[in-house]
């Protein structure tokens, strides 16, 4: 079992920064992808970012080129730098863990973060 707990969300500007962290609660060396996802009012859940134990990342097209996910496995911790923030990256934003492959299997409870002037 792996509990993990977001934070970092917030309210923001559009055109501003924040970075999230999501903190595991055992080792994340055994762990092969981390991963952020995001769900917006009256929308499913989507796919934001992930990276594997071997650095490989992936992104999703919207958020190409402004965010960086990045993992510290001595911290057992995944990040997501945000820039260049839109009205519509609000969400709540959740991470997730697969011990093999990308199955995500281990959820946190998500962090708000709300993009707005």
């Amino acid at each position: 079992q792996v509990q993990l707990v977001e934070s970092g969300g917030g309210l923001v500007q559009p055109g501003g920064s924040l970075r999230l962290s999501c903190a595991a609660s055992r080792s994340t060396f055994s762990v092969n992808a981390m991963a952020w996802y995001r769900q917006a009012p009256g929308k499913q859940r989507e796919f934001v970012a992930d990276i594997t134990i071997d650095s490989n990342t992936r992104y999703a097209d919207s958020v190409k080129g402004r965010f960086t996910i990045s993992r510290d496995n001595a911290r057992n911790t995944v990040y997501l730098q945000m820039n260049s923030l839109k009205t519509e990256d609000t969400a709540v934003y959740y991470c997730a863990v697969a011990r093999r492959g990308y199955t995500y299997t281990y959820w946190g409870q998500g962090t708000q973060v709300t993009v707005s002037s």
